[in-house]
């Protein structure tokens, strides 16, 4: 009896402490974010506010998204103005679908969407956005900015590493004339990936290193930060309800990952700073990383902006070029006019030399079509002031979302906006990775602009002349290549949902 009293007096004091407590913590944050959604409404009804769909409590626009949000938010700017505003969560997003309001935001207000939302992913990854994409503006990042345009990522610094790429892409077709003697399919994904990571290995790191630990390549580790940076995040949405991100596991992998970045980035530093003082000119190249260690950059700073360059250039470049070979194996025609533009120009010589692209147009308008229609990422933007656009008020601290794939596949801009026709680009004398002209913006615009374009191009094309000139190409067991299945998915990166797999052949 004493024990069964003890029991049950210990079950309602557990009743007591636990349920009433997380039970009036529930009601205290429905109060408070019904609260704050009734206050914001109110200062938000004073304002001239650009179109929106109708949105629910809390999640506000989020559930329009769907799994592939860059052809959602293209159609709903048809319904509501290629200037709309959404909210995702509490976060009031402006999303611009047309080429003239983006060239107004980004030209005329680049001062004020000189900002990027500092995300949790971002913060966690980059110690604290001390890279160059998520970076505050302000004398740190000019600075950084500076550094990488003209020291990193410039046209003579890509002419200085392009021995790097020569090798790597020479080792590539070494592998896949194995394969063309066995007969066997190739992953391109798989394949495009790991010559990126290598080759971005190697000019910015000296070259390809593994973790003593783990043994993964630092590729691998910013592709897996990659993914986490396109996670979903409650605290960028909903930020009550950032605590959801440890149940979901969000905020383990980001430290997981964010502490083994930080081990092999370490490792890297000061393996490269033991060489640059014993400068031993027969196993040491001057690298991308030791420009770096030339300036007043702490150790957190280098390595965050190390993360950005593998980040921004592994994925979206053999995204690019995997969507290229998708293209070209589905328009017979436009592989053969390729592969004859390349062949001209290298003739009977056993290599292409990375001069040789230049010679090369064709190859050009093959990149610049792929990134036209098939967008690899879209721009992210936050104003840090109100301003007006197109008679309409915008907050300050709302996020912008330029919608890149929209855009580029506009009818009113572009003649058969859907189709793939390198030729357009023939008689064109747009800089198209310029500012001139806002309806090719793959690489961004204005002060925020992607920093390493002529790396990501020069890669793309020379990687893109080696697969077309060494070889020819089929589906496995001879399917039609116009049926080639071309979805793409969302995720950091736009890319084919499917992995392009092929067959070589060696060209004789």
């Amino acid at each position: 009896m004493a024990l069964g009293y003890l029991f049950d007096q210990w079950r309602k004091n557990l009743y007591t402490t636990l349920f009433f407590p997380i039970l009036y913590s529930l009601l205290f944050l429905i109060i408070s974010l019904l609260y704050y959604f009734v206050k914001l409404n109110r200062s938000l009804k004073q304002l001239n506010l650009p179109p929106s769909p109708p949105k629910l409590p809390i999640i506000g626009n989020l559930h329009q998204l769907g799994t592939l949000p860059h052809r959602s938010l293209q159609n709903l700017s048809q319904k509501h103005g290629s200037l709309m505003l959404l909210h995702f969560g509490s976060a009031p997003t402006l999303i611009v679908s047309s080429a003239e309001t983006a060239r107004e935001l980004l030209k005329t207000h680049d001062a004020i969407l000189i900002g990027r939302p500092r995300t949790r992913a971002a913060r966690v990854l980059f110690n604290g956005c001390s890279d160059i994409a998520f970076s505050p503006y302000g004398d740190y990042w000019r600075e950084v900015k500076r550094i990488c345009v003209l020291k990193l990522l410039s046209k003579r610094r890509v002419l200085e590493f392009h021995s790097e790429m020569e090798e790597e892409v020479a080792d590539m077709v070494g592998k896949i004339r194995v394969s063309c003697l066995n007969g066997a399919s190739i992953n391109f994904r798989e394949m495009l990936v790991t010559v990126s990571s290598n080759i971005i290995s190697r000019s910015v790191l000296g070259q390809i290193y593994l973790g003593e630990e783990s043994n993964k390549s630092f590729g691998e580790l910013s592709r897996k930060a990659m993914d986490l940076i396109g996670a979903f995040c409650f605290e960028d949405m909903i930020p009550a309800l950032g605590w959801m991100d440890v149940l979901t596991g969000l905020v383990a992998n980001l430290k997981r990952t964010s502490k083994e970045l930080d081990n092999f980035l370490d490792q890297v530093i000061e393996e490269r700073q033991v060489l640059s003082i014993e400068d031993h000119e027969d196993h040491y190249k001057k690298a991308l990383d030791d420009d770096m260690l030339d300036f007043n950059l702490t150790r957190q700073n280098i390595k965050a902006i190390l993360l950005d360059m593998f980040t921004g250039g592994t994925d979206t470049i053999s995204a690019t070029i995997e969507w290229a070979m998708a293209e070209l194996i589905k328009n017979h025609s436009l592989m053969k006019k390729a592969q004859g533009e390349v062949r001209r120009v290298i003739k009977d010589k056993a290599r292409i030399d990375f001069m040789d692209i230049a010679q090369m147009e064709f190859i050009k308008f093959i990149i610049k079509e792929t990134l036209r229609l098939h967008a690899p990422a879209l721009i992210f933007r936050e104003t840090s002031a109100s301003i007006k656009m197109n008679g309409y008020d915008i907050p300050p601290k709302t996020r912008v979302l330029i919608n890149t794939w929209a855009i580029q596949r506009d009818p009113k801009l572009w003649d058969r906006a859907e189709e793939f026709l390198p030729e357009r680009f023939e008689n064109d004398q747009v800089d198209y990775f310029g500012d001139q002209d806002f309806q090719f913006i793959a690489f961004g615009s204005g002060r925020r602009s992607c920093p390493g374009t002529s790396f990501a191009t020069a890669e793309a094309e020379y990687v893109l002349a080696n697969l077309l000139n060494w070889f020819d190409w089929e589906l496995p067991g001879g399917q039609n290549g116009e049926n080639l299945d071309m979805s793409d998915i969302f995720s950091s990166v736009l890319r084919k949902k499917l992995p392009v797999s092929l067959v070589g052949t060696l060209h004789h």
